[in-house]
């Protein structure tokens, strides 16, 4: 009598035609000696292929002459943004179709110096002609899909004032909006003059931006000349606190995700974010540019920001993670103005000095396109490789490495021979002082030099 083995054929045989063939596998590691060397080998590979596909760099959308110095996205849309120059030039941007929908050539006299989108898809600009005007981007989108040519557009109402605007941001509810000049003025979209001016009796400086928070809507954030960050609230109509800090801040923007947290960028080559509660220190430093920060602005999702330089390079950072940013460049790409994100959170816009707005991925290394299951599960399995071996020195030095261009890396070159000899320089003092006279103190102590309240 011979025993035959028998297998229930459905344990080995597809159970339904086109289904992958089952198959057995032993998972005793003794039976897998090289399992670790080869998933090594794997997350290697998987992060020289990152870099070999990182090409962030997807379009421009030209039409503007001089620098793009403001840019605004529409709220609910994932897809519209507007930008404004130094020419006087505004355009609104269809970045799906790389078309403009909206684009007047002489909105301003002189620069526009912000934009925002208000309700029903209106638009507002200010600029150094001392106006803003609310503009109607709605017609002009009827009229693009009926394929009518677009006659010369006219503002729906203007709104004059005795000093030239720096910044605006619109309510995110209700028809009104803030500016800022030498203060910050609350306007009603139905009525010709300033409703409110908002402004602490000791201040003299000169409001350089301006923003509404996302959450708790009446309250109104503001930064000035004289190294300022102000918090107002419009309820009340005066401002509420004050911290004056160790070198001016060029830009901010509230997290979309965390109502208390703002986002600073300062003239000292570093971002900060600061929880308004408690304005002494900063939560987090961020310290990758050589040159002063000029923009920065909130992925939708509030785990990653971007901001531009002065040094001439777009910075992608994750939140809470103060170091070791994407960075991308071109040659031909002039000091970054303004940034920000797309609502969907997958492209980055910059707008630069010469006068282009660039599109770039979010992650550099993503695919666009459809993507099937079976490129999305190889995608995710070589993220979890990366991960599960970023401590590993190969896998993270090509991770981390990042091609910069000469004059960047000689400029970060520098500034850390710079930062060492002063760290050095203090600790000299400090070892030749009586015990207890001078006490190291705290990077981010030093940044809130007062606050007043």
């Amino acid at each position: 009598k011979i025993s035959v083995l028998q297998h229930a054929p459905s344990a080995h045989l597809p159970a339904r035609p086109g289904d992958p063939t089952p198959t057995s596998r032993n998972l005793d590691p003794l039976m897998h000696p090289f399992a670790r060397a080869r998933e090594r080998t794997r997350a290697l590979n998987a992060a020289k292929m990152e870099r070999m596909f990182a090409k962030p760099f997807v379009a421009s959308l030209e039409g503007h002459v001089d620098a793009v110095e403001t840019m605004a996205r529409k709220p609910d849309t994932l897809d519209i943004v507007a930008s404004g120059s130094w020419d006087g030039g505004l355009i609104v941007h269809d970045v799906s179709r790389r078309s403009n929908v909206f684009h007047r050539q002489d909105a301003h006299k002189g620069k526009v110096s912000g934009v925002c989108f208000g309700q029903e898809g209106r638009l507002l600009s200010c600029g150094v002609d001392r106006n803003i005007k609310l503009w109607d981007t709605q017609s002009t989108f009827d009229e693009e899909d009926s394929g009518a040519g677009p006659s010369q557009i006219k503002p729906l109402s203007i709104f004059p004032s005795k000093a030239s605007f720096n910044s605006i941001d619109h309510h995110r509810y209700d028809p009104l909006f803030a500016t800022a000049s030498n203060l910050v003025q609350v306007w009603d979209e139905t009525k010709s003059a300033a409703i409110s001016n908002l402004t602490l009796p000791t201040a003299t400086e000169t409001v350089t931006a301006v923003r509404f928070n996302l959450s708790e809507a009446s309250v109104l954030a503001s930064i000035g000349s004289d190294r300022s960050f102000t918090l107002y609230d419009i309820r009340t109509g005066k401002a509420e606190r004050r911290i004056i800090m160790h070198m001016r801040s060029n830009a901010l923007s509230w997290s979309p995700t965390f109502p208390t947290t703002v986002l600073l960028a300062s003239e000292d080559h570093n971002l900060y974010t600061f929880d308004i509660r408690s304005l002494t220190t900063p939560t987090q430093i961020y310290k990758a540019h050589v040159a002063a920060v000029m923009s920065c602005d909130w992925s939708p999702t509030g785990l990653e920001f971007v901001s531009g330089g002065w040094d001439r390079t777009v910075r992608i950072w994750k939140q809470g993670r103060g170091a070791a940013p994407e960075v991308y460049h071109t040659k031909r790409m002039q000091r970054v103005m303004s940034t920000l994100y797309t609502g969907d959170s997958r492209f980055v816009l910059s707008g630069s000095d010469d006068g282009n707005v660039r599109v770039w991925k979010a992650h550099a290394s993503d695919k666009l396109g459809i993507i099937t299951a079976r490129e999305r599960a190889a995608i995710e399995y070589r993220e979890t490789l990366k991960s599960r071996w970023k401590a590993d020195s190969e896998v993270n030095k090509i991770s981390r490495t990042r091609h910069l261009p000469k004059p960047v890396h000689k400029a970060g070159q520098l500034k850390r021979t710079m930062l060492e000899a002063q760290r050095v320089k203090e600790e000299r003092r400090r070892k030749h002082t009586r015990a207890g006279a001078s006490k190291p103190k705290a990077e981010r102590k030093k940044v809130v030099i007062t606050e007043q309240s």
